[in-house]
């Protein structure tokens, strides 16, 4: 793949493509223009405005048999891979580097999980410590001080535990208590009784016994081990919430001191169980759950003893499967991903490691990445269309209807006091106390998971560190923070494919990091969580009862729309759990034109390759979620994902928005078409 760097040029966001300062279409600008060439015109936007803007893409390009999914998203990551790649490989090849430094620890890991000869040679002896110290519990203290060590090793068995930003006192860190211990990505995999998810639960007990026979335990004892996991998860998943219930972080803040954590869970006398994770002194615990302690007390005295052993012993080969030989990294592909996601082939070695390398020590590669392909000014790019999209932001919050004056000024200064990082930060992680070697891939990942627990565990009792970064500026996301109110667009955001080499037009970088990216991050700061905290990113209620009851009515709409959309079959979307989503993605659609109408190009009626600016700008927003997924990802998605499908992305908003009716003259009739009495506008 060719880079796809979409490079800064100048001081100021008020661009034009090239100069068309008469009408141009594709024919006389003689460039490619991916934004018009996806375009399937046999499909009318007026019915499915996704696939008109992206179907012939789709057709050129099918989903390959190691992808869940293919699109824009994959094909920036496989332009970031390959960057990687050269940074993993020559790393690798640099057998002088400085012991400690970021190539050697990048290059040794990445080489590590290259030799596959001496991972298949280890077989599953780098598990053996693990598994011997389940084996060699006899008795309920024995059992929660194993568990208790598994927390430091990314395993939550029975618990879940971290120290994390108290979300009513966002300058404090606090320990946090929540419902884990699932082996299905959610609850429902555990109850739902349509079809498909009842065929997963069966193909999950075959799973699970085909692990237990390939560690070697005999089939008769593997059948009954896997029988003892279902049945042990399930009755952990009965006390469980449902998805949509975790959206609320008034309900799922719950601040008790340790000996009213005790009065939940006596069985596991906290104040030494938080000595064997690792802190002394806490006063005080966030639990996220109440009544999955509750439970968990009573699973604790009904459950088995053998049971239990059973069931940490499977989350150490979950855990840790995809790390081992190949017979074993099969299997455990062919649930995870085949029946889990449709992929039908695994990805070639490289792939996995590049991914693994990048996972794992991101911020390491995210030093080298800046240093050496990052362009110059790709700070100063992002900051300026975040800003314009702030500044279009607050005149929607000053002009809308439903809002009093006195919550309007709350928002504004909210909207004002959000931290835009933005391409990578200013200061790095500190990991030179992080040994890495070249010869045991396991422990090296082991030594990565134990680093990054103590770093966790290290905030605690320090002030809250504001500049910390969650992704790396190779990482093509972003995120809203609400305890922090920022929002983090890492550098690739950057990265607009088909236009190499030359800046987009700004109906592009407005559709695609305007309204995709910066109007959706911060409107995530004003969703139906976002909303519950203030400027400073506490967890507080600064609207007046009247607007609350007036946003909340609109949040409803927007539940309902998207709860009336089929997926498969007869697969609904779940408007509750991806409502925040949702909300985003209408507020980012909405800003983001706004804010391309202040430009020269947004201001004219200039045609490229036969559409308007407003016309180009949607085509934008849609080529932005270009992704075409396998039915068992999006299926997967559906039940466990707080993000609509990629259609449903473009479609749904679009269809709420007037401005897009008026630009492709949608009408009644139209499968676009929404009564206006039902289409949602908040911000």
């Amino acid at each position: 793949m060719k880079k796809t760097l979409l490079l800064a040029v100048t001081a100021t966001i008020i661009l034009t493509s090239c100069s068309h300062t008469e009408k141009k279409t594709e024919q006389t600008t003689n460039v490619s223009d991916p934004i018009t060439e996806h375009i399937d015109s046999s499909i009318s936007p007026k019915e499915d405005f996704f696939k008109f803007a992206n179907n012939n893409w789709f057709k050129h390009n099918p989903i390959p048999s190691t992808e869940s999914s293919n699109g824009i998203w994959k094909t920036i990551q496989d332009t970031l891979n390959e960057d990687i790649r050269k940074i993993c490989e020559s790393s690798a090849a640099d057998t002088k580097a400085t012991k400690g430094s970021n190539k050697q620890k990048i290059g040794d890991f990445y080489f590590s999980g290259m030799d596959t000869v001496s991972i298949e040679k280890a077989g599953i002896t780098p598990l053996a410590d693990y598994l011997a110290k389940v084996d060699a519990i006899k008795n309920i203290n024995d059992l929660l001080s194993v568990t208790a060590a598994f927390q430091t090793m990314e395993m939550e068995p029975m618990y879940g535990f971290g120290v994390n930003r108290d979300d009513k006192n966002s300058e404090q860190y606090v320990v946090g208590l929540g419902q884990v211990g699932l082996g299905l990505p959610e609850r429902d995999y555990y109850f739902n009784t349509d079809a498909l998810t009842a065929s997963i639960r069966k193909e999950y007990v075959k799973h699970i016994k085909a692990m237990f026979v390939l560690f070697g335990v005999d089939e008769k004892t593997a059948d009954k081990n896997a029988t003892t996991i279902m049945t042990l998860e399930t009755t952990l998943a009965k006390s469980c919430r449902k998805m949509e219930d975790l959206r609320d972080p008034y309900k799922n803040y719950n601040k008790m001191s340790v000996a009213q954590v005790n009065k939940l869970t006596p069985s596991i006398k906290w104040e030494q169980t938080l000595s064997l994770l690792g802190l002394k002194n806490v006063d005080s615990i966030v639990v996220g759950q109440p009544e999955y302690y509750t439970a968990l007390e009573t699973n604790l005295k009904k459950i088995p003893l053998d049971d239990w052993k059973t069931y940490l012993k499977w989350n150490v080969i979950d855990a840790y499967a995809k790390l081992l030989n190949k017979d074993i990294v099969a299997e455990d592909f062919h649930f995870n991903s085949t029946i889990m996601n449709g992929i039908s082939k695994q990805k070639p070695r490289w792939k996995t490691m590049v991914k693994a390398t990048d996972g794992m020590l991101g911020d390491l590669v995210g030093q080298i990445y800046v240093a050496e392909y990052c362009p110059k000014g790709t700070k100063e790019k992002l900051l300026e269309i975040g800003n314009n999209i702030r500044d279009v932001y607050a005149q929607h919050i000053k002009s809308i209807d439903w809002m009093s004056d006195v919550t309007k000024q709350k928002a504004l200064s909210k909207l004002q006091k959000i931290t835009m990082k933005v391409g990578y930060p200013d200061k790095w992680k500190d990991m030179l106390s992080l040994e890495i070697s070249r010869n045991n891939y396991v422990a090296n990942v082991m030594n990565i998971l134990k680093w990054q627990y103590n770093f966790m565990l290290g905030k605690y009792g320090k002030p809250v560190d504001r500049t910390e970064w969650d992704m790396q500026p190779q990482t093509y996301n972003a995120y809203y923070n609400p305890a922090n109110n920022e929002i983090v667009v890492p550098a690739c955001n950057i990265m607009v494919p088909g236009f190499e080499g030359r800046m987009p037009d700004d109906a592009v970088l407005y559709g695609i990091i305007g309204g995709s990216t910066f109007g959706h991050e911060i409107t995530h700061g004003f969703d139906d969580q976002g909303s519950k905290y203030d400027e400073k990113g506490n967890l507080a209620d600064w609207w007046t009862k009247e607007d609350k009851q007036q946003f909340e009515a609109k949040t409803k709409r927007i539940v309902r729309q998207f709860n009336n959309y089929i997926v498969l079959d007869s697969l609904h979307l779940k408007g509750a759990n991806s409502q925040g989503e949702n909300i985003a993605d209408l507020g980012g659609v909405v800003m983001g034109l706004e804010a391309f109408r202040k430009t020269k190009q947004g201001q004219s009626n200039d045609l490229i390759g036969g559409y308007t600016p407003t016309q180009r700008y949607y085509l934008a927003y849609a080529y932005a979620w270009m992704v075409n997924t396998t039915d068992a990802s999006m299926a997967k998605q559906v039940m466990s994902n707080e993000h609509a499908p990629a259609p449903f992305r473009v479609n749904g908003p679009l269809s709420d928005v007037e401005e897009f009716y008026k630009a492709f003259d949608i009408k009644a009739g139209d499968k676009m078409y929404r009564e206006d009495s039902v289409r949602v506008k908040i911000w």
